[in-house]
């Protein structure tokens, strides 16, 4: 009989000597592996994935106005309403929900402003945004969006994450995350801040739970465009190179040993910021741009303004950046409403137009989705007095508009009511439009997942259909 050997191991070095394999094997369990491709996937995250299904759209400029414009002024077009203005808000409106600013009962107060019709659609758009207005074929506008959130930060974060807290991830993340990139030389998703950044922060393009390789990456508008993409110094671009490859060496080696996400994180953003300090000054000098595009945009070599982001969207989008987010700040109008948003369409109209026009012509918009939206609305009633009148917040009823990407152009999806404060047909939630986007960029939103502490997250939560009405 053969002799018995009795190894004995304790708990701690049971676990040492088998980490390694049982690790390895069980993140490319979770993470899985690309069998054509020459690296395991969790080596690259970034890389692209394929889709659910046929998609309408490969990639997406998403237009936030942080502070919330009136679709009651620019978008949707309520005759009652003028003819009411300075009457007191019906009793029963005005006790039907709380308001964040109005607290007695005020009066109604209709647009100064003159609407019509465009385009064969004959769709109904404000005299402040002619040049959008030339573009409403093209033009799905929601009337009959709603969300759950009355104050600025939790109703943009609830916009952007689904969630009206902190700690989940954007609907650019999940995009990113359910996607990938096609690029290898720029972020797969890319912000750019007009003004300052909305009271919810970076959180607006965070990644949250899921890995922070898929958060936005802020350009800014002046300095480096990125922070710390120039080299020290005395270190050259082949220096900079072999500090790179050495500790992603090191980095690779870990990762295998761990099996932590954010070590893959770490990879892929070390060789991104080397490869973005050629990619990104090219991308930002439009010096090569006609000058008919920047007659077009309003722009000018080396000038920084919303107008230059509209145009550098495009050509990020060229370049093969799957999310383009653009905030401009200044349309949260208290007060003085008919100057203050006059000067802010003054600033908008004819950049986005131009961005349309620009990707239609280069047949870029066929398979761009281009968003325009905010975190809600605004109030049929004056808030303050009618000499100096501005509009709350409304979460309830508010209107947002989307185009190309599979969008069915010259639609109009919902209606208000005769004075704008409720919705009477289709509703349209906010789970509703990141349904919608997922869904024109070949995603399933239901099978979009991540499991973070015991339960499987998505953008939606547990709601959201797609809404048909404006897929083409």
């Amino acid at each position: 009989m053969q002799p018995t050997f009795q190894l004995e191991l304790t708990r701690r070095e049971l676990f040492r000597t088998g980490g390694m394999g049982l690790g390895a094997t069980a993140l490319m369990s979770l993470l899985g592996r690309d069998a054509k491709a020459e690296e395991p996937t969790f080596l690259n995250p970034l890389r692209a994935k394929q889709s659910d299904y046929q998609a309408r759209a490969k990639s997406v400029i998403y237009i936030h106005m942080i502070g919330a414009p009136s679709q009651l002024d620019l978008y949707v077009d309520k005759p009652k309403l003028r003819e009411m203005t300075g009457e007191l808000c019906p009793e029963e409106l005005f006790n039907s929900q709380q308001f964040a600013f109005i607290r007695s009962r005020p009066k109604m107060y209709g647009s100064k402003f003159q609407f019509r019709q465009f385009g064969e659609s004959g769709q109904t758009f404000s005299e402040l945004l002619p040049q959008i207005a030339s573009m409403a074929d093209d033009i799905a506008v929601i009337e009959s969006m709603h969300g759950e959130q009355i104050n600025h930060s939790p109703a943009q974060l609830f916009m952007q994450t689904g969630f009206g807290r902190f700690g989940r991830p954007s609907m650019g993340s999940w995009v990113t995350y359910g996607l990938g990139s096609e690029n290898d030389n720029l972020p797969s998703f890319v912000v750019m801040v007009t003004g300052s950044v909305g009271g919810a922060g970076n959180s607006m393009w965070g990644s949250g739970f899921l890995p922070s390789i898929y958060q936005g990456v802020e350009f800014r508008a002046s300095g480096d465009p990125v922070l710390f993409l120039s080299n020290p110094a005395g270190i050259q671009s082949k220096d900079r190179r072999r500090i790179v490859s050495a500790i992603n060496q090191l980095n690779r080696e870990q990762l295998v040993d761990i099996g932590d996400p954010e070590i893959a994180t770490r990879i892929g953003q070390y060789e991104m910021a080397y490869k973005m300090q050629s990619s990104v000054p090219d991308l930002m000098d439009t010096s090569g741009e006609t000058e008919a595009t920047h007659a077009l945009y309003g722009t000018a070599p080396g000038k920084a303004g919303f107008a230059n982001n509209c145009l550098l969207a495009r050509r990020l989008v060229e370049r093969g950046v799957r999310f383009v987010q653009l905030f401009d700040q200044g349309w949260d109008h208290h007060s003085n409403i008919e100057k203050s948003i006059r000067n802010k369409t003054k600033s908008v109209d004819k950049p986005i137009a131009a961005l349309l026009k620009d990707l239609k012509q280069r047949g870029l918009l066929e398979d761009t989705l281009v968003i325009c939206g905010s975190e809600f609305g605004r109030t049929p009633m004056v808030q303050g007095g009618l000499s100096n009148a501005g509009r709350d917040h409304h979460k309830d009823c508010f209107a947002i508009w989307m185009a190309g990407g599979g969008i069915q152009g010259g639609t109009r999806v919902g209606k208000s009511d005769e004075l704008g404060f409720s919705i009477t047909e289709d509703p349209v939630s906010v789970h509703d439009f990141h349904a919608t986007v997922l869904h024109l960029l070949g995603m399933d939103h239901t099978a979009l997942t991540y499991k973070y502490q015991g339960r499987q997250f998505r953008l939606t939560d547990v709601a959201g259909d797609p809404v048909s009405q404006v897929l083409a």
